[in-house]
């Protein structure tokens, strides 16, 4: 476990983080497809469509901390009884991926700093859409992931009420499972127990 130039913790070394798993099981990441039924993932920054315009992952995967990851296992679950179902667009996301991204976006509104570092990469949040469960089809909602307009905002209310009525499905469901939404961003979540985990530097290939 390392302080940074910033003076945040951040754990880089994957023995250290094996080693904080084996002692409590909770602080696991866990791989969202392999434990989520019928999630569909649609990871953009393992792709060149996303803010930085080039991919920020080496593979298309989703990871949450177990007790977020299991609240989102029953997110999903209360939704196929409407006959919907989860994407995924990012979730766990390690800390230099996020200083690239305040880099490039210098707007602490929409990129974490580094100084403070994200809930993201505390595998406590996670950025979410709604599809129909039976096509994958995505149900419409007030913009594009990461389109950083107004719009995004979550109380933004000049939208087709199909739009504000999938918005708002969303919303009650996440809430119901301890999930906050950043206002500012419309797929944005973090779980309510985010301020239990560390910030963590590992890339997908080493969890």
């Amino acid at each position: 476990m390392a302080v940074n130039s910033f003076g945040l913790t951040v754990i880089s070394s994957a023995d250290e983080y094996r080693q904080r798993v084996a002692h409590q099981a909770e602080r696991e990441l866990v791989d969202l497809a392999a434990l989520i039924p019928g999630l569909v993932l649609d990871v953009r920054y393992a792709t060149a469509r996303n803010l930085l315009g080039r991919p920020a992952y080496q593979q298309a995967r989703a990871f949450l901390r177990r007790p977020v990851a299991e609240a989102l296992a029953r997110v999903q679950e209360a939704l196929g009884r409407l006959g919907l179902g989860l994407c995924i667009y990012d979730a766990y996301r390690p800390y230099s991926v996020t200083v690239q991204f305040y880099e490039h976006v210098r707007n602490e509104k929409f990129a974490a700093p580094p100084w403070r570092g994200s809930r993201h990469n505390r595998g406590c949040s996670v950025d979410v859409g709604l599809v129909e469960r039976t096509t994958g089809r995505h149900l419409p909602l007030p913009t594009d992931f990461d389109e950083l307009t107004p719009a995004a905002n979550s109380r933004y209310a000049d939208l087709p009420p199909h739009v504000l009525f999938n918005r708002s499905i969303l919303l009650a469901a996440m809430k119901r499972q301890g999930f906050v939404n950043y206002v500012d961003e419309w797929w944005h979540y973090d779980h309510k127990c985010w301020s239990d985990f560390e910030l963590l530097d590992l890339p997908f290939e080493e969890l």
